[in-house]
């Protein structure tokens, strides 16, 4: 089975929903880093030293290939990654091998199942 790394950085404030919404896509789980931080196009203003920018996580999603695009497009929809500037970015990167995921195959190849 070929898989894709998804992984996304948001607002912590849309992690909750970003990974609800990618697990109605499809998506069997999720790996959330919390407390990173980032700078876009132009830099964060600091007051006194202190980091003024919000929050963010990386959610990281490993999916059936057949599936990440959608499950991406979901992501970006929910966050309203193009609508809203500094709300976060998606990517995904394909995987050559995987291992530990014998407990989610069948919800895997079940998901694939209907696409094909």
């Amino acid at each position: 089975m070929k898989f894709k790394l998804i992984m996304a950085m948001v607002e912590d404030s849309l992690t909750d929903a970003v990974v609800e919404a990618a697990r109605a896509g499809g998506a069997t789980g999720a790996t959330v880093i919390t407390s990173v931080r980032g700078e876009g196009l132009h830099p964060e203003k600091t007051f006194l030293g202190l980091d003024l920018s919000s929050a963010r996580d990386i959610l990281l999603f490993l999916v059936a290939a057949p599936r990440s695009r959608d499950i991406l497009e979901i992501i970006a929809n929910t966050g309203d990654f193009d609508k809203n500037p500094g709300s976060g970015i998606a990517l995904q990167i394909e995987i050559e091998d995987a291992v530990g995921l014998k407990s989610q195959l069948a919800a895997l190849q079940h998901e694939i199942e209907e696409d094909l």
